[in-house]
């Protein structure tokens, strides 16, 4: 018998952060930035579930990371586009770093996570509640 595994999101960036990148191109510095931004729409897929987190990524989204929350040391993020969506990092018991780009709903997002993490991960990521 399988363990059900229930999704809380799934989906790629905010499209916040493309269309800002895209104004930004207009001042011709910043369209190495908007290529990122299209880079991310178009191939970047986060899976936030009850046993994992999922990372689809990389050159026609053909690298995927799986993370389990028992491995997780820290969660940080950084609210971005008017809070309107945020970036996280998610540090593992082994040092490795793992970068959510543009996470939409990254409040609740956290909140969940934080939810699934060791007491020791929670501390560590400043959640309320420990």
């Amino acid at each position: 018998m399988a363990i059900s595994e229930d999704v809380y999101y799934e989906g790629g960036p905010h499209v916040g952060d493309l269309i800002f990148n895209i104004a930004l191109a207009f001042t011709i510095i910043c369209i190495p930035l908007t290529v990122g931004a299209v880079v991310r729409a178009l191939w970047l897929r986060y899976r936030i579930t009850s046993r994992r987190i999922s990372i689809t990524g990389g050159w026609m989204g053909r690298d995927r990371t799986d993370l389990i929350y028992s491995e997780v040391a820290k969660v940080v993020t950084v609210p971005r586009g008017l809070g309107l969506w945020g970036d996280m990092v998610i540090t593992l018991k082994d040092g490795s770093r793992f970068e959510l780009r543009a996470v939409p709903k990254f409040r609740d997002i956290f909140d969940y996570i934080t939810d699934k993490i060791s007491p020791q991960a929670k501390v560590a990521s400043g959640a309320i509640g420990v």
